[in-house]
């Protein structure tokens, strides 16, 4: 795990909050998904979110983008209530960016077509574009696949894909739904890698991933959130966590270790 990340955004960074959820509370068809649920993240910080199938994790992914709004409470990011702001303006005026957890690149274009794509829309300078896209290629070392279909990518190689079609905008804060999912264990090292080195070049972006693969989500985070019966149940390091007893009782069980 220390290999991966070798410190961790903590007390020693002044805490400054770019997103907070101030008591949401969220319900489907008169069932409850969210209750009275407050969080923050930092600037600068990786933070992890963690809990069991349908505790509302996209949810939350979906409350801060914009694509739900929460039936009580409020969103903000960089202090300002976005509550009533829509998807476009979060993107464009506070510079975020999402990486579904399937999907986000188009299949039956190659990998220069979907950056291309995407830079069309938001990089306005031809010179410029033509820069990022080679940037982005280089960075995720996809030059051997870039005039490939990305359907016949594999998922490590789409999930790069994808993280390069958000970063093209430049985002301060990037969402990123089961990111891991489906990919091989050098895979799964490979994008630990490349998500830390986000935080390493901009140290005032934050990134909030969520993941089942708990010990690869922990090896990166700086602090983790965890989600049960609609409520967050516990946050801090991941050390903190594998010690709090909420955390066992719920989600990880007593025998469950991050190494």
């Amino acid at each position: 795990m220390a290999i991966i990340k070798k410190f961790r955004i903590t007390t020693f960074k002044k805490e400054i909050n770019k997103i907070s959820l101030n008591k949401i509370s969220l319900s489907y068809n008169k069932r409850q998904i969210l209750d009275d649920v407050s969080l923050n993240v930092r600037e600068g910080e990786i933070c992890g979110l963690l809990g069991p199938n349908g505790v509302g994790k996209s949810t939350i992914f979906n409350i801060i983008v914009g694509l739900v709004k929460p039936d009580y409470g409020n969103v903000f990011i960089n202090q300002r209530n976005v509550t009533d702001i829509p998807i476009y303006k979060r993107a464009v005026d506070f510079g975020l960016s999402i990486v579904p957890q399937t999907g986000g690149v188009f299949s039956n274009l190659t990998c220069l077509e979907n950056l291309k794509a995407i830079s069309e829309i938001v990089v306005k300078n031809n010179s410029e574009r033509n820069f990022k896209i080679e940037k982005m290629i280089s960075k995720f070392e996809l030059d051997a696949v870039k005039n490939t279909k990305a359907k016949h990518l594999s998922g490590g190689q789409r999930k790069k894909v994808s993280i390069a079609m958000s970063l093209m905008s430049d985002p301060k804060i990037i969402l990123m739904d089961e990111p891991f999912q489906g990919l091989d264990i050098m895979s799964t090292r490979d994008l630990q890698e490349t998500i830390v080195n986000l935080q390493t070049e901009d140290n005032n972006r934050c990134c909030i991933i969520s993941d089942h693969a708990a010990r690869d989500l922990l090896a990166i985070s700086d602090r983790a959130i965890i989600l049960a019966n609609k409520k967050i149940i516990a946050q801090g390091t991941p050390s903190d966590l594998i010690n709090n007893i909420n955390a066992k009782n719920l989600y990880f069980g007593d025998a469950f270790k991050i190494n």
